[in-house]
């Protein structure tokens, strides 16, 4: 069972939205702080090991500077996010920039930074080779097919447009070492918000196994292994969280079964978590602003799916908060929405709640990754703060609320 408790009592909350208006995100330190010891106790018994934040997750500089001060670095896919990690003072190779469909200045950016750069196709090694040069450390990202199974959302591996295939990762490592690569990483990513353990064991061995073999055949002795992160959360109440105790001891029954007798004891571990850092860590604040009854009941929010989308886009559950409302008996059901122009602009669908008047406030759990970060300004929609919960109790804003003028801004040139 997963318990949904928001950090705040009521008369905070009404104080605080006095200063920042709703809709906006606020995200808890201490929680995002703790998600991250649960990981790396998990994984202490390898001296090496590090996690790389997804960024994508969260890109806020005050969260990747909370995150790099416990000991993380930082994965990017762009190079706004590569600024984000040079903002918050990671640099070199506490960053990873995982290629996907990569233009040259990206590439160019992560090799000022001496970033570690993980490559997503064998094209791509004539491709980096012209842009930047090559890094210090050169990875590249597994997609293993039919040998292994997917989940809904990053879907089936032979389905995704990431990674090389078996027969590319050999002639990859071949051609790099060919043109004077000396130092090697071995990642790949394929699930999302996956809870289970035995599909984090089953990656393991896959990887542990492919480790042995680059050596045996190309004579590559591999630094590290990314694990890729997909660690789900529960966002139902009655789910269960990851269990990376498990995870942990099962990965290291793996490793020192095959990666020691070939040789490759001193391999380091990597991840690249970004849910399982803050994603039970965030919350969007809203106000109910209007109530409809026709063919259904429908509760209107001052926000919308600009500001969460993943209820429409994956059909996602997110538990809803009535404050002040907790106790009270869930004998409505609502469709609670928002104010974009598309019929999917919905958090939730038939969910039962207590009865929802004009101005109660309304807590939508969990949306501390891929929450803000997936905000959009289709009909004109701004993006809202970010607010975070310091360990200290003080609330400082992270991210202003877009403006009218921010919107103008690249029409008024």
């Amino acid at each position: 069972m997963n318990e949904k408790i928001f950090p705040l009592t009521e008369d905070q909350l009404r104080k605080l939205i006095k200063k920042y208006p709703t809709p906006f995100h606020i995200y808890d330190e201490k929680k995002i702080r703790g998600n991250f010891a649960r990981l790396r106790k998990a994984f202490e018994w390898n001296p090496g090991f590090k996690e790389y934040f997804a960024v994508k997750a969260t890109p806020n500089p005050r969260i990747v500077e909370i995150l790099a001060n416990d000991g993380a670095g930082t994965d990017c896919s762009s190079i706004a996010e590569l600024i984000i990690s040079q903002r918050a003072g990671v640099t070199g190779e506490k960053i990873m920039l995982t290629s996907n469909d990569t233009p040259a200045d990206e590439f160019q950016k992560a090799f000022e930074l001496g970033a570690i750069i993980n490559l997503d196709d064998i094209t791509h090694i004539d491709y980096l080779e012209k842009a930047a040069g090559f890094p210090k450390i050169l990875s590249f990202r597994y997609n293993p097919g039919s040998i292994i199974r997917g989940n809904n959302i990053i879907g089936q591996p032979e389905e995704a447009k990431y990674g090389l295939t078996r027969d590319q990762i050999f002639d990859a490592y071949r051609i790099a070492k060919s043109r004077g690569v000396k130092r090697f990483g071995l990642h790949t990513m394929v699930v999302s918000n996956e809870r289970n353990t035995d599909a984090f064991l089953t990656t393991a061995r896959l990887m542990f196994e492919l480790a042995v073999e680059i050596k045996n055949r190309i004579g590559i002795d591999l630094e590290f292994i990314n694990l890729g992160g997909g660690f789900g959360i529960p966002y139902r109440p009655d789910e269960d969280p990851v269990d990376f105790d498990a995870i942990g001891n099962g990965i290291r029954e793996l490793f020192f079964e095959i990666l020691p007798p070939a040789g490759l004891e001193k391999i380091s571990l990597r991840t690249e978590s970004g849910r399982a850092m803050t994603g039970d860590a965030g919350w969007l604040i809203s106000t109910a602003i209007h109530e409809k009854h026709t063919y259904k009941d429908y509760i209107g929010l001052d926000s919308c799916m600009a500001n969460l989308m993943r209820p429409a886009m994956y059909g996602a559950y997110h538990h809803i908060t009535v404050v002040g409302k907790e106790s009270a008996p869930r004998d409505h059901v609502y469709d609670v929405t928002g104010s974009l122009c598309e019929n999917n602009d919905k958090f939730a669908i038939d969910r039962q709640l207590p009865k929802i008047e004009m101005g109660d406030l309304i807590v939508i759990h969990d949306t501390g990754a891929h929450g803000h970060a997936m905000g959009f300004n289709y009909n004109g929609k701004l993006r809202s703060a970010e607010l975070l919960i310091r360990e200290s109790g003080r609330i400082e804003m992270i991210r202003r609320a877009e403006t009218l003028e921010d919107y103008f801004a690249t029409l008024s040139f």
